[in-house]
Parts: C-alpha cells; sequence; structure tokens
C-alpha cells in the first residue's frame, strides 16, 4: 500500500505496522496480478470485489505503488472500531458465538488502528466528514497514486458480487472539475482460491452527462466487469463479501434469479 499516509513513519505505531505486513506476507500465500496492462498510464480508480479480508490483503501487499486504499473511518479510530469490526464482520455468525467475538472485537481495535492509520488508507464517512475523504482521494489522484475502493454493500447481488454503492463515483465530477482530466474506473476481481487479481477493461467518467446517470451506468459497468471476470476462470469457490459459513460459499458457475 501507499506508505504515504497520515501517521509519523518513524514512531513506534510505524514499526509495528512493519512488523505485521512483514509477517502476513510471510504467511499469507502469493497473489499472482493479471491483466495490469489494462490499467491506464495516469492514475486510476480501482474498484473491486471485498472477499472479506482477501481483497484490502490483496492488494495492500501485492498491487503496484503508488496507491491507497479506502477503508472504513471506523477502522482508523480505536474508540469505534469494537462496534463496527463486530457489527460487520461477526454479526452473521451464529448468535452463541457472540461473546466471543464481542470480545475478539476489543482485542484487534490496536492492531487495527495500527495498521490502517500506517498503510496508506483513505478513510470513508457516511456523513458530512465524506468531503474529506473525495479530497484526499482527488489529492492522491493528482499526485500520481491510484486508489482501491472496495464498494460493496450487505445486499446480494448475483452470487459472484454483492450490489455496489455508487457514491464513490461522485469522486471524478470532482477531479474533473479539479484538473480537467477524466477519471477511469478499473473492474478487478479478487479469486483467493485462484492465488490471483485480476484487472478488467476501464470505463471513463463522461463530465458532460448528469452525475445519476452515470452514478448507475459506471456502477452497472464495474459490477457487470467483475462478474464477468470471475465467470471467465476456471471453476473456483468464491469468497463471498459478507462472513458466512464456509458451506455456503458460491461457485463462480453459480447463479442467481
Amino acid at each position: 500500500m501507499a506508505e504515504t499516509g497520515k501517521k509519523d513513519r518513524r514512531g513506534p505505531s510505524w514499526y509495528a505496522y512493519r512488523f505485521i505486513k512483514a509477517m502476513v506476507r510471510l504467511f499469507y500465500h502469493r497473489v499472482t496480478l493479471h491483466g495490469e496492462e489494462l490499467l491506464p498510464e495516469e492514475s486510476c480508480i480501482i474498484v473491486g470485489n471485498h472477499a472479506q479480508i482477501h481483497g484490502p490483503i490483496s492488494f495492500v501487499l501485492y498491487c503496484p505503488e503508488p496507491k491507497y486504499v479506502w477503508c472504513a473511518g471506523e477502522m482508523m479510530d480505536m474508540k469505534q472500531v469494537p462496534e463496527y469490526a463486530f457489527r460487520d464482520f461477526w454479526s452473521q455468525k451464529p448468535k452463541w458465538t457472540h461473546p466471543f467475538f464481542r470480545v475478539m472485537s476489543y482485542l484487534i481495535a490496536p492492531v487495527a488502528y495500527c495498521i490502517f492509520n500506517n498503510a496508506g488508507c483513505i478513510g470513508v464517512y457516511h456523513d458530512a466528514r465524506v468531503i474529506g475523504t473525495f479530497r484526499e482521494t482527488v489529492n492522491a489522484l493528482k499526485d500520481g497514486a491510484n486508489v482501491v475502493i472496495f464498494p460493496e454493500h450487505d445486499a446480494p447481488g448475483n452470487g459472484i458480487v454483492y450490489e455496489l454503492q455508487d457514491r464513490f463515483i461522485d469522486v471524478a465530477k470532482l477531479y474533473y472539475r479539479q484538473t480537467g482530466r477524466v477519471l477511469a474506473f478499473v473492474p478487478a476481481y479478487t479469486a483467493p482460491k485462484l492465488k490471483g487479481v485480476y484487472f478488467g477493461k476501464p470505463v471513463r467518467f463522461d463530465p458532460t452527462a448528469d452525475i445519476k446517470d452515470e452514478r448507475a451506468r459506471i456502477a452497472a459497468y464495474l459490477f457487470d466487469g467483475i462478474t464477468a471476470l470471475a465467470r471467465s476462470l476456471p471453476p473456483h469457490t468464491v469468497v463471498p463479501y459478507r462472513n458466512i459459513p464456509k458451506r455456503l460459499y458460491p461457485k463462480n458457475t453459480s447463479e442467481v434469479n
């Protein structure tokens, strides 16, 4: 990940992050990137499936620099980590396991704070602070970095990818206003079972179109693009957005009506 974030890079938190990253790299499988030639020469936004922790880990460890990754702002605030982590990661686990995961949500708080504040993340918020998210994103793009976004949310889609939130597309409007350049969005599919990340053909923002139409058009293109990448690959188990029991994981050949 683009290690140019907000914290002092020589403080204890920075060295702790470097150690954690080294350990993850040591034990996590090597990820191969496919279709890198499809990435534009200029800065772009890469939009991928979350695949639980696998999407972020794959991009942190193996996606070319410079880059930034959007993450939930709550994961960058020590006090907010436990509630957010339990709700987002473990709330759909069997109820008898909830006390255990409640404890886990507090135990991971210092580690999450360390990682997300030292790994070039851009905090995402769903209130007025989102303006800061957009400004940071545009500045990163203007500085020549790519920005990686995982916009799935808890609305089942088609057996490959959950529905995508679309307000992140508004970044392109702000970027065009400040630079006069048209931003590209690139679909990407993370397949942990195949140990690969696959890039698709980009779609470009149209600054002359209505922003509502552009949100719908680009979100649909990315949704379909991620799906097409998954379906083009050999049969494999899809790691879904939600942390559901593994026996319920879909196949890339499955269809949802």
